[in-house]
Formats: structure tokens, C-alpha cells, sequence
């Protein structure tokens, strides 16, 4: 099994962290959404990147399936097993959190579309379960955050104190 992620897993994984980062800054500087916001502005613009997001991330699991991802063998144990409980734990999660979102947008009664096309309505207009998904979705950042910071964490600590390679396995070139 190579040692390094091919081009396309490496293309997959930082499309994801560009589109859920740039998710992460308009979420935090888009209004509260209230009764009577509007799917307009920075709103729209997190609604439309969160469905682009929950795309990449489905190609992304596809190919995680296909080109499944190269342990190093020198790495202890209990290392590869938190390297994979993590990725797919936030594969995982960003998935359940576009879910989430399009079913607290749709509660709202605001369609959601990809790539210009209408996604199906997965909750109607009011439904008080898809409205509290939208606060589960909020929520689940903190989550986000703490397994972003660990999976962060750990390439930094791979690099620059084990500099075993794990990080420029997935940089671009690398």
C-alpha cells in the first residue's frame, strides 16, 4: 500500500476544509436567524455553501471507500485507531450537520438548492423537529471544533516533533 494519499483524496480533503471553513466564517458573521429573517445575504450564502458542502462530503466518504486511506505501518496502534475514529468522525459529522441544516432551512420554509438544483423538502414548513435539528446544528460547531483541533493538532504534532511525514502526505506535492 503506498505511503502517501493520491491526488484525488488530497483534492477531496481540502475542498472540504475551504468549504467548511468559509461555512464556518459566514455562519459567524450572518445574522441571528429569527421569525422574520430572510434567505437573503450572508443567510442564503450559508444555506447554498452548506448544500455545495454536504456534496463534497459525500464525494469525499465515495472516496474514502474507493482509495481507502494508508496507514503507516510504524505508527502505534492506538494512533492509527484515533486517526480513524477521527476522520470519519468528522466526515461524519459534517454530513449530519448539512442534514441537520437543511432540515431547520427547510422548517423555515426556504428551499434548499445545489449546484441549481432543488433539493426534496425533508421537513415541511413548522415542524418543530427540524427547528430544534437547527439548534442540534448549532450546537454540534463546538464538536466540530474540537475534532478539527485534534485532527490539526496531531498533523502539527506529527510534523514538527515526531516528523514522521504523516502531514506532507497530504499536502499538495507532497
Amino acid at each position: 500500500m503506498p505511503k502517501g494519499y493520491n491526488a484525488v483524496t488530497k483534492f477531496a480533503h481540502w475542498a472540504v476544509f475551504l468549504l467548511v471553513a468559509a461555512q464556518y466564517a459566514v455562519g459567524e458573521f450572518m445574522p441571528h436567524i429569527g421569525r422574520t429573517t430572510q434567505n437573503a445575504g450572508l443567510v442564503a450564502v450559508h444555506v447554498t455553501l452548506g448544500a455545495v458542502t454536504m456534496l463534497a462530503i459525500l464525494v469525499a466518504v465515495l472516496i474514502r471507500f474507493i482509495y481507502p486511506v494508508p496507514q503507516l505501518s510504524e505508527l502505534p496502534r492506538w494512533q492509527k485507531v484515533l486517526a480513524f475514529f477521527t476522520h470519519w468522525g468528522l466526515l461524519l459529522l459534517l454530513l449530519g450537520m448539512t442534514l441537520l441544516g437543511w432540515a431547520a432551512t427547510n422548517s423555515r420554509g426556504w428551499p434548499v438548492s445545489v449546484l441549481g438544483l432543488d433539493l426534496p423538502m425533508i421537513a415541511q414548513n413548522g415542524d418543530r423537529w427540524a427547528h430544534e435539528a437547527g439548534d442540534i446544528h448549532i450546537l454540534l460547531v463546538n464538536v466540530l471544533l474540537a475534532l478539527v483541533a485534534l485532527h490539526a493538532g496531531a498533523a502539527l504534532y506529527h510534523h514538527f516533533v515526531k516528523r514522521d511525514g504523516v502531514l506532507r502526505r497530504m499536502l499538495p506535492g507532497g
